[in-house]
């Protein structure tokens, strides 16, 4: 448990983006494949599978967060209206808030 709870302190480390980062997940994904960790084994053949994109979001500053909230909350109001009105006030609440 230890050492499962490490390998993820570590890799905790990394959601910040910097530019050594890269470097960084090949060590973590190494450490991880060393130890007996299935779980983490999964998780990081998973990394790797999509390395640019990881590689990415753990360097760049850049992140579409304000879009995702953005859905999220069309999404939101979309569900409340489900069954109430039709498109037009949909429409009109999405445009308000």
């Amino acid at each position: 448990m230890t050492a499962l709870a490490d390998q993820i302190r570590d890799f905790a480390t990394l959601l910040a983006p910097a530019a050594g980062n890269a470097g960084k997940l090949t060590g973590w994904i190494s450490l991880t494949r060393a130890a007996d960790l299935p779980f983490l084994h999964s998780f990081a053949t998973g990394l790797e599978r999509d390395r640019a994109a990881v590689d990415a979001a753990l360097t760049l500053p850049y992140h579409n967060g304000r879009t995702e909230g953005a859905n999220n909350k069309i999404k939101l109001i979309k569900r409340q209206m489900y069954g109430r009105a039709r498109h037009a006030l949909l429409r009109h609440r999405v445009l308000l808030s």
